[in-house]
This record gives structure tokens, C-alpha cells and sequence, in this order.
């Protein structure tokens, strides 16, 4: 997997300079977040956080990255300018991570999730603007997939971190959210190697704060036909907290068995985010060019479908071996929707306001995921688990089916 990560590193070091800077600077950013993102749900809980709390918080910082990405998006295209809310987005994002380990009070941690969050929200339409800039609309889904993919072994090396660090400090999570800091200062750094040309200004004009919004009527038909789908499906999909949480609670509290070591809950929990991740990181630069050779919602579809699949086998309470066969078949699910979703929006967006296209998609996916958390949480603590899951599965297969026969180009 080394080899093969390299040899697509090289390919678009030549061709894509900002691309693959872009794609080192989320990986360090990545190892950052997912040293702490597995060890967030088992950290609040022990601070005093119930499953519903935990809802709320993560529907709340979530909504808060969204709605700015939005504002911020539309503010880029203003000036014709990404870099300089890529670097003060990382940044805040990096500030972040020590300050959690600083007091444990429900308001802090509300405060420094979302400045977190805040710091992606300033930097995602941007970036993506950014790395829309280089390629061409039949190559655009394999630079968002190289994207996603180095993003992702980012993700799948924090977790790794944190397994190791917990294996010989159990409980020690203070000193793993200063450690997070590290790889954080690196992905800043590495921004000061980008480099842009001023891009032509928006067509819409300046506005107040949610003056994005306004991109709905500008948008093309096919714009306007394929976001209600994804939106429907933002609406009912969680944070993955709850894909933690429903892991853990399969495991039990039992010591597992395997080669002869043992492994607990929290490990077991960690090692299978660890695997989605890794798949995650294989398939997405493949994906993206399955989906540049086939069609952007031929991929989608299908991943809409492996995710239906994943929510149900997760509502039945599934065993240990099963909970592998889940999150690597989640990893599928990610490599054939994310960046393909945004390559598609892009495509279908006007030159000159990519981010704000951009932005307004990912600010209306959010206030779903704000709703969709916190109905998550309550339905979770009011009805079962497994309804929470299967519900949202439901909703998946009818999205796909939307997609299908919708009338949009693919």
C-alpha cells in the first residue's frame, strides 16, 4: 500500500503541485484530528456527557463549520482568493487540539469543539476551490479522490497513534491532545508552499452573512436536481460517534482474544476505525477514476447502497468479525461519495463562484448533520439503537433511487 501511495504521490507532484501540497497538508491535519476523534466520545462520557449530550455537541460544531463554510466560500469567490482561508482555517484547527486537555467545564468544550470546526468550516470551500482549479472536468474526480486519499491516511495514522499511546498509557488522553498539536503545526507550515493566481470575482455580489444562499437561484437545473438528494441523506446521517459508540456497546465489556493478546472495547473500537480508514485511503484516488471513466452517479449510487447496508448490519448488534466486515465496507462507502460528490457539485457550478457552490452545499449538508445528530442522540436514548440505524439505512436506499432517476447528467 506504501508503494502504491507513493507512486500516486509522485504522479501528481508533477502534474498538480497545489494538489499534492494540499493532500500533505490534510494528511498531517487528518493525523491531528483522528489521534483524538476515536477517544472524544469515551473522554466526554467520562467528563459527565450522556449519548444525547454528545448528540448535541457534535450536531452543534458541525452546524457551526457548515454555516461558515458558506459565508466563507462566498467570501473567497469575492476576492478571487483561497489561500488565506486555508491558512487561518488549519490554524484554528490546530490551536484546537491542546486546549481541550485544558478544563474539562461543558462550556469549554463546547467552545474549543467549535472553534475546531469553525477552522474547517473558514478553509473547505476554499481548499476545494483550489483543487477544482487543477484539473479539468474529466479529470476532476480523481483529484478530489488523491485528495481524499492522502486525507485519509492521515486519519488512518492518528488513530494508529493513539492505539499505541493508549496500549501503554490506558486513560492518559490530557497528554494525547498536546501530543495532537504536533502534526497540526506541520500541516501549517507545509501551506506556506502553496501558491495561486488571483481567480475572476463572484457574479453575485456582496451580501450579509447567509447571502450564499442566493446561489440557489443562480444555480444550473442540475444543480438544483442533484443537492436535494445528498441533503435528504445529510439530514438522517449522524456524526460517526454514534458508529463508535454502537461498536463499543456490541463489544461489551469483555476482553477479546486474539493471538493470543487481549483487546478491550476501546481497543477493538479504535482498531476497526483504523480499517475503515485504511480502506478509505486504498480506494479513493481508484474511485475517482472509476467515476471519471464511468459516471459520477453510477459511484455515488452504489455507495449509497454499501452505506444502507453498513447502518443495517449495525442495527442487529453485530459480532467483532462482523464490526470489521462493517467499517471496511464503510471505508467503500467513503472513497465512492465524498470526493465524488464534490467533484460532481463542481462540475455542475459556475467558474467564478465555485466556492460559494461549493459552500452552499456543505453549509445545507450541515444544518441536516446538526438535526440528524441530535435526532440520532434522542432516538438512541428514547427508542433503541437499532432503530436509529436502521432508519437512517431506509433513507439511504431511497436517495440512491432519487439519484437514479433523476434527470441530471452524470
Amino acid at each position: 500500500m506504501t508503494d502504491y501511495i507513493f507512486l500516486l504521490t509522485s504522479l501528481h507532484a508533477n502534474h498538480h503541485p497545489n494538489s499534492f501540497v494540499l493532500s500533505m497538508v490534510s494528511l498531517f491535519a487528518d493525523v491531528a484530528s483522528e489521534m483524538l476523534y476515536p477517544v472524544i466520545p469515551v473522554y466526554l462520557k467520562e467528563i459527565g456527557f450522556t449519548v444525547l449530550w454528545i448528540g448535541i455537541l457534535e450536531g452543534v460544531v458541525n452546524f457551526t463549520a457548515g454555516i461558515s463554510k458558506g459565508y466563507f466560500g462566498k467570501l473567497s469567490d469575492e476576492k478571487g482568493l483561497r489561500l488565506p482561508f486555508v491558512k487561518l482555517g488549519y490554524f484554528f484547527s490546530a490551536l484546537s487540539k491542546p486546549l481541550i486537555a485544558t478544563f474539562t467545564y461543558p462550556v469549554w468544550i463546547f467552545f474549543v469543539r467549535t472553534l475546531d470546526r469553525l477552522g474547517k468550516g473558514i478553509r473547505t470551500a476554499s481548499r476545494d476551490a483550489l483543487l477544482s482549479q487543477q484539473a479539468t472536468k474529466e479529470t476532476k474526480a480523481r483529484v478530489f479522490g488523491f485528495h481524499r486519499s492522502m486525507d485519509t491516511v492521515g486519519a488512518a495514522i492518528g488513530p494508529v497513534i493513539a492505539l499505541l499511546f493508549l496500549y501503554f498509557y490506558p486513560g492518559n488522553y490530557t497528554t494525547l491532545f498536546y501530543l495532537a498539536f504536533i502534526p497540526g503545526i506541520i500541516s501549517i507550515l507545509l501551506i506556506f508552499l502553496l501558491k495561486e493566481k488571483k481567480q475572476p470575482v463572484s457574479t453575485l455580489g456582496k451580501g450579509s452573512f447567509f447571502s450564499f444562499f442566493k446561489y440557489w437561484k443562480i444555480a444550473t437545473p442540475e444543480f438544483r436536481q442533484v443537492v436535494p438528494g445528498f441533503l435528504l441523506f445529510a439530514l438522517f446521517n449522524s456524526s460517526d460517534i454514534f458508529l463508535l459508540l454502537i461498536t463499543k456497546e456490541s463489544i461489551g465489556e469483555n476482553e477479546i482474544s486474539v493471538l493470543g493478546t487481549l483487546f478491550n472495547a476501546d481497543t477493538i473500537t479504535i482498531a476497526a476505525y483504523i480499517v475503515y480508514n485504511l480502506v478509505y485511503a486504498a480506494i479513493s484516488y481508484p474511485m475517482g477514476v472509476l467515476a471519471d471513466r464511468l459516471s459520477h452517479k453510477t459511484v455515488i449510487v452504489s455507495g449509497f447502497i454499501l452505506f444502507a447496508v453498513v447502518y443495517g448490519g449495525f442495527a442487529c448488534h453485530p459480532s467483532v468479525s462482523v464490526i470489521f466486515l462493517l467499517f471496511t465496507l464503510y471505508g467503500v462507502y467513503a472513497a465512492a461519495t465524498e470526493g465524488v460528490i464534490k467533484a460532481w457539485i463542481t462540475n455542475l457550478a459556475h467558474h467564478e463562484n465555485t466556492a460559494t457552490a461549493i459552500g452552499f452545499y456543505t453549509s445545507c449538508e450541515s444544518i441536516g448533520s446538526l438535526l440528524a445528530s441530535i435526532i440520532a442522540g434522542a432516538a438512541w436514548t428514547f427508542i433503541s439503537p437499532a432503530f436509529t440505524f436502521s432508519s437512517t439505512a431506509v433513507v439511504a436506499v431511497i436517495v440512491a433511487l432519487y439519484l437514479l432517476r433523476s434527470g441530471t447528467k452524470p
